[in-house]
């Protein structure tokens, strides 16, 4: 098998740089878990859809995957580094955790986990 993070994050990035929140939501599990800039957790992909459709048109973001695992046939996950380019804020350096399983023929988000990074 090999790893999902790349196709996952290849997507993630499209839906991302597209402002495509209905495309994003759908990386995600239904009771995914998720927490990105905003102060409180979020759970299920309607909260994923609403952050992203919040985000401003014209961000976009650079990912380089860091490192993967897989946890048996279902589940695997990894690290990334990923810059968020674009906006008021400029460039945004973060490091993304995400576990992801299989789900039928496909594999989605189960969690995403973003923090900024503050030198890099």
């Amino acid at each position: 098998m090999s790893h999902p993070m790349p196709v996952i994050l290849e997507r993630w990035k499209a839906a991302f740089d597209g402002h495509r929140p209905d495309a994003m939501a759908e990386l995600f599990t239904e009771d995914a878990l998720f927490l990105g800039f905003l102060p409180e957790p979020a759970a299920g992909r309607e909260a994923v859809r609403a952050y992203y459709a919040a985000v401003p048109p014209g961000r976009t973001a650079e990912a380089r995957i860091l490192h993967t695992y897989t946890l048996g046939e279902a589940a695997a996950g990894g690290f990334a580094a990923v810059t968020f380019r674009g906006g008021e804020e400029g460039d945004v350096p973060v490091n993304l955790s995400l576990i992801l399983v299989r789900d039928g023929d496909t594999w989605r988000i189960r969690h995403y986990h973003v923090s900024r990074v503050l030198d890099r």
